[in-house]
């Protein structure tokens, strides 16, 4: 089980509330075997993170990469980032050895922000704001490009479907799913708020999964957010994606879904709060008793689903 910079409000390598050696031992600390790297690059380079991820016992789980794959110009100026995030990944590969496969850092692609349907995100979605049917052939040829170009270097990506981007409804990711070969990223927290049904998910999709992030999340806070006309960072101020246990998902059958799908690999817990900097010492102390009540709700929804 993993943890992520992202609940500690990093989204930028500049600014976070912990240094990369202070954000790990943290995240050892509350009990977890890993992390998603946040932003690459700020818990360290190919040199530096192997050496702190070692320092702490912890693996790693793998790390977000936008691509523009409807703009082809900036689709190959982006290509560079993800070499980069590669060059990481594949560094840490090297120095953990022969690690199990299953649990190998997993490039996770996505696709950034739509400034449309990032200022009304989750459901009820506006169709009118979906990527038209004549884009997606060219669309998913550039996803399965960056996806090959992950395996070229011996790592299996994944795609994060996100509100506020391209790959946001259960009939967007159905549709990605169908045009390309890439594995999934399965965000609970995301596709509940896009109007989606996680258990179900896992059961249809299960042989796509390539990874889970467990988040929590609440369509009352996004209805009341929707309806005073915030965006996806209001949502996130709001507590849309509040500690596990305080929202609406079901973690107990989310997990016994996953268990019965045969899935092996790393289970990331998010969840997704506002950048603070490190003067905020209440920010800090909240985030880090979160993650602590985070990892003891996973343990007792194991014991609930009959797990542990």
């Amino acid at each position: 089980m993993a943890s992520a910079p992202v609940n500690f409000g990093v989204y930028r390598q500049d600014g976070a509330p912990l240094g990369p050696q202070e954000m790990l031992a943290t995240m050892h600390e509350a009990g977890y075997d890993g992390t998603d790297s946040g932003p690459i690059g700020y818990l360290g380079t190919t040199r530096t993170l192997p050496e702190r991820l070692a320092a702490q016992g912890l693996g790693l789980a793998g790390g977000w990469v936008d691509l523009r794959y409807g703009d082809p110009d900036g689709f190959r100026e982006d290509l560079a980032a993800l070499d980069a995030a590669l060059d990481v990944f594949t560094a840490v590969g090297d120095a953990e050895g022969a690690a199990d496969p299953r649990f190998a850092p997993r490039p996770t692609l996505a696709c950034p922000d739509r400034p449309e349907r990032f200022a009304r995100p989750g459901m009820p979605a506006d169709r009118r704001l979906s990527l038209p049917d004549g884009d997606w052939p060219a669309y998913a040829r550039s996803i399965d490009e960056a996806a090959a170009r992950c395996r070229d270097r011996g790592l299996e990506p994944v795609f994060h479907h996100h509100l506020g981007t391209d790959v946001e409804t259960p009939e967007e990711i159905e549709r990605l799913l169908g045009s390309t070969d890439v594995s999934l990223c399965l965000d609970t927290g995301h596709l509940w708020l896009a109007g989606g049904n996680p258990v179900a998910a896992i059961r249809d999709w299960s042989s796509r999964i390539r990874q889970v992030h467990v988040k929590d999340a609440s369509r009352d806070v996004l209805a009341r957010v929707r309806a005073g006309g915030g965006d996806l960072w209001d949502l996130v101020a709001a507590g849309g994606f509040p500690p596990l246990g305080q929202g609406d998902l079901d973690l107990p059958a989310v997990l016994a879904e996953l268990r019965r799908s045969g899935y092996e690999g790393w289970i990331v817990i998010e969840q997704d709060v506002p950048a603070f900097h490190d003067s905020d010492t209440e920010a800090l102390a909240r985030a880090v008793a979160d993650q602590r009540a985070n990892r003891a709700a996973f343990g007792e929804a194991l014991r609930a689903a009959g797990l542990a």
